[in-house]
């Protein structure tokens, strides 16, 4: 398991912020650490898939302002393998398995409700495997996951030492 100092955090918050901005300017902002020491832990931490740094698109951009988190109940046998279906489909950004009522939860976006009513009944029910859907239609996102920064309270175990789990 990757070993997080203090250093690591403040680096993946700024990279958080803006995931294009330089060594130079994180180290600038950090004052107290040099840019080739900035390079070498972010390079290291990619190495070792602890970071990833990408482009998120807005699917909004592309015309497609509908979202909505849908929850399948699917027959045990089968989840993994409907999961990884459902997971091609282009139209759904993310998709996920539980423990508990449903199964899977996958969110999609779509240009309109018709056409995430139409996915919904004419294209994932007819997964095999499926049992049951249950949808919701997302207006607005407070935080999404790219927006996730790390807790404090881990940066404060790290700072002091202590085994964070």
């Amino acid at each position: 398991m990757y070993e997080f100092d203090k250093i690591d955090i403040k680096i993946v918050n700024l990279l958080l912020e803006d995931g294009r901005m330089s060594a130079s300017e994180i180290s600038r902002r950090m004052a107290d650490v040099s840019e080739r020491s900035i390079r070498y832990r972010i390079d290291r931490m990619i190495k070792d898939k602890v970071i990833q740094v990408c482009a998120v698109i807005s699917p909004e951009a592309l015309g497609l302002t509908v979202k909505a988190d849908v929850w399948l109940e699917v027959e045990s046998d089968l989840i993994l393998e409907v999961a990884r279906k459902i997971a091609a489909f282009e139209n759904v950004t993310y998709v996920a398995c539980g423990i508990g009522q449903n199964d899977i939860s996958i969110q999609i976006v779509a240009k309109d409700t018709a056409e995430i009513y139409y996915f919904v009944t004419e294209v994932i029910r007819k997964v095999p495997g499926v049992r049951k859907t249950t949808t919701s239609i997302v207006p607005i996102i407070i935080k999404d996951v790219y927006q996730w920064r790390v807790p404090e309270w881990i940066a404060k175990e790290i700072t002091e030492g202590k085994t964070v789990i």
